[in-house]
This record gives structure tokens, sequence and C-alpha cells, in this order.
């Protein structure tokens, strides 16, 4: 009995032994003294590509689907109930009367036989979402022949048809005119659609039948969605990657994005469809076109709005190589370099040039100050490097300033990659993009990607990423917590790694709930809603806390990569005076560290941010869209070593006051 007592004894001491090893704290150092190297005002921004309807149905407020009839199928989102009382047509530019510009050449022409209510009805985006007391505005062009049509009526309807705003208007010209007016909606409907139906008989010809709220971005008319712009705003984002993307290449030359078609006034862009139209089996969406009334001159004007760099991409003469791979000649290259200049032009150039004007008569005089250009999206191989050296000779002889960004292909590692960077170093590239769409666990192994990159070498730019729960391209993936802070172990890598990574941004940017390709994506909306996932917190709280100074942090002088599933970066603000530092903990236990702070006199209080939640599974809803949201609490400094426990699976900002 008295050995049986020893046993336990002993076998007591052990477990408390192990307790008590287990329970100390891992002691961080952060050397306040040094400074590293500056942190770029560019270092976490934004990429937006129109994929999962993220422009026309989502960003680009338009409610009204096919507003100028330049589908494929000139009717397609246009419904007639009623068809057996009277017809409608698309007619040709040949027509009377003329068309009412190059790029727009149909229009719709309506022949009421009696006055019996034919009835014509717009589907919107998966339906249109309108707000109780909303004021929406309606424009629309109309050709009225011999003025037998007396009167147009609109109206909201929900989807039990019963009527939830109305407005009319009288067409007084047989010639084409502009006519207003405006809709308040009687109640809040998620998939309302537009009635029009028609007092008279006889032919009228209808275009650019559209409807806008009136409460837009900065109250632009016939702007951007409110709700959409302010989460990027809010994300304080250094730069705006923009049009895409797989969107810049095109599946052929001939449908690749061509900027100079995406400004000048809105009806006389040209209809296009989208790319991601028919992309993918598990989501083919037949009727995604680009309108392209969010074109280039409202990227630029988004750009300075939520006070980003503006980073347009364009085609190399390449076109999507998991397409057609169709290739410009290299002796044919020079309208895709002029389109390059141009653009700088557009963008940089006096109200005196050509490109300079066009921006000015849109509405803005002063220049956009574009610093960053990139050649290609996601090309490879030889192809690529042969088409790049063209560009780059040609955009440095006559903007040298200008940075060019160019591709390292769409993959991380592997043969294209691997041939891209050696090539790319040869030339001394000034900014290479990289791409990365890999399974949480990468994330987390690849922390330490950029310690060993030359720090003489090109600098980097993580232009697309974003963790996949499932499999790259699978609609299965999801935003859930575990992708969010895997991401965050990776993002204190780049971060550590700012002498070589200079921007960074997670790809896709938003999906609509009703019709998107492609998951995860950053942010999701509906047509009344929308939140941000917890991926969007994570670039969130590294964006507004990325500091101007990068420090160092390590433990026994190693930088944390994930060494007992603890990962850590530090920074300096000197602009709020501030210390801070990044930690996440990626095991299903909590951590407890210490943080040893030397070179900076602390004050008394901080602050601690944190995202946290106990299940991997766990993501942000419609019906839970905060379930995963930063927590900010005032944050007692203490001196010596600054004590702190990390939750299970968090993602912890600590900021402290320096005097």
């Amino acid at each position: 009995m008295k050995n049986n007592n020893l046993i336990k004894f002993i076998i007591c001491n052990l477990l408390l032994s192990s307790f008590y090893v287990n329970a100390q704290k891992a002691t961080l150092e952060v050397d306040a003294a040094k400074t590293i190297t500056k942190i770029q005002p560019t270092m976490f921004g934004l990429f937006f590509e129109d994929i999962n309807f993220a422009a026309d149905g989502g960003l680009y407020a338009e409610l009204i689907k096919n507003r100028s009839f330049e589908f494929d199928k000139p009717l397609m989102g246009w419904e007639q109930p009623n068809t057996k009382r009277s017809s409608l047509n698309k007619e040709s530019g040949s027509a009377a009367p003329i068309k009412i510009a190059a790029n727009n050449t149909n229009f719709c022409r309506v022949e009421i036989n009696n006055d019996k209510g034919y009835t014509l009805i717009n589907e919107g985006f998966r339906g249109m979402g309108v707000k109780k007391d909303a004021k929406y505005n309606l424009s629309l062009k109309a050709a009225n022949e011999k003025n037998a049509i007396k009167k147009i009526i609109f109206q909201l309807i929900d989807k039990d048809q019963k009527v939830i705003g109305e407005t009319s208007i009288v067409p007084k010209s047989d010639q084409w005119t502009n006519y207003t007016s405006q809709i308040t909606a009687t109640q809040t409907e998620a998939k309302a659609k537009l009635k029009i139906t028609f007092e008279g008989t006889g032919t009228i010809d209808l275009d650019m039948i559209s409807l806008f709220p009136e409460d837009t971005w900065k109250n632009r008319k016939n702007g951007l969605r409110k709700d959409l712009v302010q989460l990027l705003y809010d994300m304080k984002p250094g730069f705006l990657r923009f049009p895409g993307g797989c969107i810049v290449e095109g599946r052929t030359l001939s449908d690749r994005y061509q900027w100079k078609k995406s400004v000048g006034n809105v009806e006389e862009r040209k209809t296009k469809m989208n790319r991601w139209n028919v992309e993918f089996s598990h989501k083919q969406t037949p009727d995604y076109f680009q309108s392209f009334g969010l074109g280039f001159f409202e990227y630029f004007q988004l750009s300075e709005d939520i006070g980003a760099e503006p980073l347009p991409i364009l085609s190399c003469g390449m076109a999507c190589q998991y397409n057609t791979g169709e290739l410009a000649p290299i002796n044919e290259l020079d309208p895709y370099v002029q389109d390059a200049l141009d653009l700088i032009e557009f963008a940089n150039g006096a109200v005196t040039t050509t490109w300079g004007k066009i921006r000015s008569d849109m509405g803005h005089p002063k220049l956009f100050n574009l610093k960053y250009i990139g050649v290609g999206n996601e090309q490879w191989g030889p192809d690529y490097i042969d088409r790049f050296k063209v560009f780059e000779k040609a955009i440095k002889a006559k903007y040298p300033n200008i940075i060019i960004v160019s591709g390292s292909g769409p993959s991380p590692a592997g043969e294209h990659f691997d041939f891209a960077m050696k090539e790319l170093k040869k030339l001394n590239a000034e900014l290479v993009d990289e791409h990365y769409y890999e399974s949480p666990k990468w994330f987390r192994e690849n922390a330490g990607r950029y310690d060993n990159y030359d720090r003489k070498g090109p600098k980097i730019f993580a232009g697309e990423y974003a963790a996949q729960s499932v499999s790259g391209a699978n609609p299965n993936n999801r935003n859930n917590w575990e992708c969010a802070f895997s991401e965050a172990a990776f993002m204190t890598g780049l971060e550590r790694n700012a002498e070589v990574v200079q921007l960074t941004s997670y790809a896709p940017l938003m999906a609509h709930e009703d019709a998107w390709q492609w998951t995860p994506d950053m942010i999701w909306f509906n047509n009344l809603e929308s939140h941000g996932s917890a991926n969007y917190y994570v670039q969130q709280l590294f964006s507004t806390n990325k500091g101007t100074d990068l420090l160092s942090i390590t433990k026994d002088g190693k930088a944390l990569t994930g060494q007992n599933d603890l990962y850590a970066s530090a920074v300096k603000d000197i602009n709020s005076k501030e210390i801070i530092v990044k930690l996440v903990n990626t095991a299903s236990s909590a951590s407890e560290v210490n943080i040893d702070l030397k070179g900076a006199k602390l004050g008394s209080k901080g602050t601690i941010i944190r995202l946290e939640s106990p299940s991997t599974q766990d993501e942000n809803t419609f019906a839970d869209p905060k379930k995963i949201t930063p927590k900010q609490n005032e944050y007692k400094i203490t001196k010596g070593k600054q004590e702190l426990s990390l939750p299970a699976y968090s993602v912890t900002v600590l900021k402290l006051k320096m005097i």
C-alpha cells in the first residue's frame, strides 16, 4: 500500500512538473530601437475584378439589367407577360430613328396595337433591392413616333406583383429625348422588379432605361453602391488593383478588357459578355455581361475616394492561357503598347493632351497621379517575357518614373514560376506579382516564404491570394475561420519581410449571394445587405495597423514562423507613437506569452484588439454577419514584460503607446 502511495506521489509530481513547464510563458523580444525597413503605405491593399457580379449587379448601383438592349440576346432580362396584345421588336440602328451611338446599336421598339395595358418588366440582377422610403432615380431615352403614346408608367413591384412605388413620364418628341423621374419605394423588397406600361396606341422606341438609388457613395448621380464602398473605405487600403484578374486577358484577344471602351459617355460604352459567363460548369451565368458603367474613370475615382494608389493592369497581347492562349505577334504589339502609354496620359496628362482632355471632360481635370501600371495578369513562359520587354522599353522611354508590375504566372512554385523569376531578375524587374490559392496548411507552413528572398532583387506584389478550404476553384470553398487565421499567420511573414514585399491583396474581393462563380470571397452581398467575411476582418486588422517602421520580434533569436503554432510581427508607427505587435495563435489551446520590449519608453495605456472564434469552421453569414469581428479593449501597460494570454485560434493586435 505504501508503495502504491509512493507511485501516486511520483506520478503527481511528474504531472505537476510537466504542467509548470508547459505553462511557462514564451518570451518574445521586440527591438524598438532599430528600424529594419520602412513599411510601404501600399503594403495592404485591394484587388477588384468583375467576377461574382462584383460590378454590374454589385458595386455599380444600376438596378436595370440590360438597360440598353445590347446583350447577345437583346431582350435578356426583360419579360413580356402579355405579348398577345402587342409586340416588341429589337431593331438595328438602320431603322428610324437613328442609333444613339456607334457602340449602342440596339434599341427597343414597342408597338402598342390597343390600349389594354401592354407590360414590359425588367427582372434586375436576381431582383432589385429597394428600401422603404428610399428614392430611386429613373432615366431613359425615348422617341415617340407621331406622339402616339401618351404616357409611360413605371412601377416597382414586389415578388407578389404588388406595386411598391410608381412614377410616369410623358414622351413629347419623335426624336431621341432624355427623360427623368423619381420613384419612392413604399416597402423594403430584395426581389423587386420594374414594370413598364403604356397609354395610347402606336410605336415608341426606348433605350438606356436606367434606375439608380439616389443614395450612392458620395451622392454621385448614377454612382456606386454606398455600403460596398464603405467596406472598402474602412480597410484604409494602400492601393486598388483593377480591373482584374483574368478579365484583363479575355478568353480570346478580341474579348480582352480594352480600357478605352470603358471611358467617355456611359451610353457610348460598348456592352460585352463577361468572361466568367461560361467559365465554370458549376455556375453557368448566361446573363453576366459588362455594361462598363463602372469603367476606368470610375476605378481611378474610386481609388482616390478611398485613399488608395490606383494600379491598373493591362493586356500584354496574350489571351488567357487556360483558354485559347492566343498571341498577338511581337511585330503587332504596337496597339497594345499604345494603350498603356495612353492610359498613363489619361491618368497623368495635362488637360491639353488628348487623353488628359477626355479625363477633364469627364469631370476630373486634376491628375490622378498614377505611379504603377501592370503588364499582363498571370501569363507565363518565354512568350510573356518577350512581350514584357517590349512594354517595359516603351513605357520607361516615355515615363521613366512609372513603376511597372510584371507577373510570375498563376502559381507560387514550379517550372513556370521558376522561369519567370529567373528571367525577371535578369531584367531588374521592379515589382513581380505572385499569386497563390492554396490550403490553410500551406499558408501556415509558408509564413517564412520571403525570409530568404534576395533583398537586392525584384520587390514582390502578392497580388492574389486566399486560403482554399477545399481546393482551388472549388464551389464548396468556405470563408471559414481556419482559412482566415491561416492567412493572418502568413501575413505576419509578409509584414516581417517588408524589405521585399511591398504590396499585398486578397482575392477575389466580393461576391453576390445569388450570382457567384468563385469562392471564397472577402465581401459578400445580396441586393440589400453586405458583410465582411472573417478574412475581411483579418485584412482590415493588418491594413489599419500597418505602422511605418518594421521592427524585429523573435523568440530565442529566431523569427516566429509557426513554432508552437505561434506567429508574430511587430512595427512602430511614428505618427501615432505606438508599438504594434501582431500575434496569431493557430493552436487548439491558449498560449501564454511575455513581450520583452527594448528601446522604447511606454506610457500607461494601450489597446488590445482580438479576432477569435472557438471553431475552425465558423464563418460570418447574412444571418450572423458579425459572428467573427474584432473586439477592442483598453490594455494596461505594465513595467517590464507585457504578459498576454492568446486564446486558441486567435489573431491579436497589441498597441502600446510610447512616450
